[in-house]
């Protein structure tokens, strides 16, 4: 090989940070990138590359050079996103040396558009980011770092160790995504909250009150219960000394089963639960959205048990009692026994804490709700991408980093109070107006329009070059 091959392949080597290796064809050399992986039919490690460029002394014509040369990209909305994941960069480089580009870059471009991961690559290559990084986005080669990544659970769990240290209130919950494919051994028959009994994928998230971001996401078998996916994730949590914050389906088990935890916990109660004592003096107060929440709290051989009675909803719930016993569906003699219940919730806990906290804490369960909704939604697109669990793992991650780039955003906005003016896909849309044009060896911007200008302004974020 010629000695100005071996110059460039080191020097590439150097710039992209990955096994490169160069092969000869009819007098012409080619950079390819090399790895190896587990090739489960024939039992052994087989070595895989991909094709990159044709190797000149004036450097690497990419593959994709031979056609038209895109000049102008997307600037704004890829630089927002890309100032906030510095975070996850930093982990996703030290945890997955191997594939951090690529990771990044579907994660950016899931959060931009929720496209199918065939059409990832076509998507970052109108952003300004493809031309700094090197991300190696073809179908296959997507495919083949999710089976990785869904492989390599040690440096998963080291992910999320990072992303939930320092979380001081956890909210969990578990969500179904059903699946016919005869290749996924996850999607086990389970029932779910709907009762329905068919093949279904079980994900628990973990999200942190106190950062307002996703800390963990896990795919689970879809036979597994709630119960014991809890406990087997919070094996695993280091960060011990956090307040889970659960839903009422964990009261329909044994609370035996939670008070022998070695975490705290906030469980709300049914109402016909019969630890809870609706006789008990509400004597303190505060004011929560504008609403009046009286409370009280005291210790029970079940643990603490909290009582708020919400004074708006206490109205409503007694004004519908009596239309209800004025169409003849309940019983006017029944009011005064069922009115100490009117406005209540109940929350059963092993710690004791300030009652305005504690609802606090329970009110902003409403947080992964919605990041629930979001999450499957993009997985309903690309279910049928996935033809085995370790893609599916490895899909589940790339989808825990889409949604934590979306809920840096929505964080930024509920600081700046501009949640109730723009959404973050609008956000989104209007950075998206700003482009990075190239013109041979320079680079310029397009204009700013003034919403935008306004609009980073707002966020106090720093995303475009000083003129």
């Amino acid at each position: 090989m010629e000695r100005w091959v071996l110059v460039l392949l080191n020097k590439e080597r150097k710039k992209r940070k990955q096994p490169l290796e160069v092969k000869k064809l009819n007098n012409n050399y080619y950079l390819y990138r090399s790895t190896t992986r587990w090739d489960k039919e024939k039992q052994k490690i087989r070595k895989v590359s991909e094709y990159l460029g044709r190797i000149t002394k004036n450097g690497v014509v990419k593959k994709q050079d031979t056609h038209v040369v895109r000049s102008v990209y997307h600037y704004g909305n890829a630089r927002l996103l890309h100032v906030l994941s510095s975070e996850i960069e930093e982990l996703l480089k030290k945890n997955f040396p191997q594939h951090w580009q690529e990771l990044l870059a579907c994660a950016i471009v899931k959060t931009i558009r929720p496209v199918p991961l065939k059409l990832i690559r076509s998507v970052w290559e109108t952003l300004f980011l493809s031309t700094q990084m090197h991300a190696h986005l073809s179908p296959k080669a997507v495919g083949e770092m999710m089976r990785e990544i869904g492989v390599n659970y040690v440096s998963q769990k080291n992910f999320f160790d990072g992303i939930i240290k320092g979380s001081k209130a956890l909210v969990f919950d578990l969500s179904s995504l059903f699946s016919h494919s005869e290749n996924l051994r996850f999607a086990e028959k389970g029932h779910n909250p709907d009762h329905a009994y068919i093949p279904q994928i079980n994900f628990l998230l973990f999200f942190s009150l106190d950062k307002q971001l996703p800390v963990m996401l896990r795919p689970l078998h879809g036979s597994v219960r709630d119960i014991k996916a809890l406990k087997n994730a919070i094996d695993e949590i280091e960060t011990k000394e956090s307040i889970l914050v659960l839903d009422r389906g964990f009261a329909s088990y044994k609370l035996a089963e939670l008070l022998k935890s070695s975490f705290k916990f906030i469980l709300p109660l049914r109402r016909d639960f019969k630890i809870i004592d609706y006789h008990m003096s509400l004597r303190q107060s505060f004011v929560y959205r504008k609403r009046g929440v009286n409370w009280a709290m005291k210790k029970t051989n079940q643990g603490f048990l909290y009582i708020f009675e919400d004074v708006k909803m206490r109205s409503e719930e007694e004004t519908t009692f009596i239309g209800l016993a004025e169409e003849g569906k309940r019983h006017i003699g029944d009011k005064n026994r069922e009115a100490l219940r009117f406005g209540k919730i109940s929350l059963l806990s092993n710690s004791k804490m300030d009652g305005q906290q504690v609802y606090l804490m329970f009110k902003q369960r409403e947080s992964i709700e919605v990041a629930f909704d979001a999450m499957k939604n993009e997985l309903e697109n690309d279910k049928t991408y996935l033809h085995d669990d370790d893609a599916v793992r490895g899909y589940f991650f790339v989808s825990f980093l889409s949604l934590y780039l979306y809920y840096q955003i929505l964080r930024k906005l509920k600081e700046k109070k501009l949640v109730s003016k723009i959404s973050v896909n609008e956000v989104l849309l209007e950075l998206s107006k700003v482009y990075e044009i190239h013109l041979g060896n320079r680079k310029k911007f397009s204009e700013v329009p003034h919403k935008v200008e306004k609009l980073v302004a707002a966020l106090e974020v720093d995303i475009f070059p000083k003129s």
